[in-house]
């Protein structure tokens, strides 16, 4: 009997290895790295997107940030004292904890924390999500907007959302055309735990609630040899 062109063998011992080889030069590049940027930033993200964090990365081109491999990274940087590449970087590497990220970079400490501070994108809530405030749809004829905004800027739903609505629970029907509520419809209260029932419907009327944003949690100097904590950091 033939073998199927999907059946392969995979060498635990290969894949083991090159694995191995990867974080060995993953270990190298951080050091290289410390060398050659003044500052070390320890960052975590809120509300991971990728399309928006490729857009810091693009802004950040001449710097270096680093997702993921938190183990590899704190071991280069040094995880005890009698192991840190260069002095205090221990300290910082106790940040990274979580979904922290590094950044590498020469650009002045004030521009990194004014660009962070300000950068920020909102986007359409995921299941797990925390609802910041209640969406109600008002009764009537329902609007693409959900009652969101007034209907004489807004649009009667097109009428083949009607089967979508309520194959996600929503009660509408269709009378003279348009999707219909007798009652009005809470989709979400404020403190709900979103389930992706809840997300589609809330995607379906353009409720944006999820913000992006990347908080700084420190730094490492390289002109002091000194880890800073942003809380400290904006006492000064």
């Amino acid at each position: 009997m033939p073998k199927s062109k999907r059946f392969k063998i995979v060498s635990l011992t290969k894949t083991k290895k090159k694995d191995f080889e990867h974080k060995k030069k993953l270990f190298k590049d951080i050091r290289d790295y410390i060398d050659k940027y003044e500052y070390i930033w320890v960052f975590c993200i809120e509300n991971m997107r990728n399309v928006h964090f490729k857009e810091v990365r693009n802004k950040w081109k001449d710097s270096r940030i680093f997702m993921g491999r938190i183990k590899v990274i704190a071991k280069s940087l040094g995880v005890t004292k009698d192991e840190e590449y260069r002095e205090n970087l221990s300290e910082l590497s106790k940040m990274l904890t979580g979904n922290a990220g590094v950044l590498f970079t020469s650009e002045p400490v004030s521009f990194v924390v004014d660009f962070f501070s300000k950068f920020s994108r909102m986007d359409f809530a995921r299941s797990g999500f925390t609802s910041p405030f209640t969406f109600t749809v008002p009764a009537g004829t329902v609007y693409s907007r959900g009652g969101k905004i007034s209907i004489d800027n807004d649009n009667p739903l097109p009428h083949t959302f009607d089967s979508v609505l309520r194959g996600l629970g929503m009660p509408t029907l269709l009378k003279n055309g348009h999707v219909t509520l007798f009652n009005e419809y809470t989709i979400c209260k404020e403190g709900d735990i979103l389930d992706s029932r809840q997300t589609r419907l809330l995607k379906i009327f353009g409720v944006i609630m999820s913000e992006f944003k990347i908080k700084l949690k420190g730094y490492w100097s390289s002109l002091d040899n000194k880890v800073r904590f942003m809380e400290d950091y904006l006492e000064l």
